[in-house]
């Protein structure tokens, strides 16, 4: 398995164990009652936050796991890499695009900020997860 491909393995998975904890923990939070009334920016910058974290610390631990037994080929990225990662950006925006066209929606009728920030962490959540998925079908099946 290749640099960028374990990357976006990596990518992939933290994403939807973040996405179904920080639900959960919302849910739980909500206790059966409004999500709404939930103080719910604390733990969306933590789950952020910690994604981010524990994608950059897997990465770095498995580059230096495969390192150990294939020193040149640890980091090692080509053209095909390239246009998988200008793909899977590509697929990653359209969602994003999504996303934004909705806050944008949800601000013109004045709804509850809960709803327009969800939206749009749903907008990164969904990009990432569609994105990493695009990426890796791109690495087992290739690009078309």
């Amino acid at each position: 398995m290749v640099f960028e491909e374990r990357n976006a393995w990596t990518g992939l998975v933290v994403s939807v164990i973040a996405m179904t904890v920080y639900v959960l923990v919302l849910l739980q939070l909500a206790g059966g009652g409004p999500l709404t009334e939930v103080d719910w920016l604390p733990v969306m910058l933590w789950t952020i936050g910690l994604s981010v974290a524990v994608t950059i610390v897997i990465t770095i631990g498995w580059g230096i796991a495969v390192g150990m037994k294939d020193r040149e080929g640890a980091s090692r990225s080509d053209i095909r890499d390239r246009d998988i990662s200008r793909m899977g950006g590509r697929v990653e925006h359209a969602f994003l695009v999504i996303a934004g066209l909705g806050v944008i929606a949800l601000c013109a009728m004045g709804a509850d900020l809960f709803w327009i920030a969800h939206t749009m962490f749903a907008g990164f959540a969904i990009s990432a997860v569609i994105g990493g998925i695009a990426r890796v079908i791109a690495y087992r099946r290739g690009l078309l």
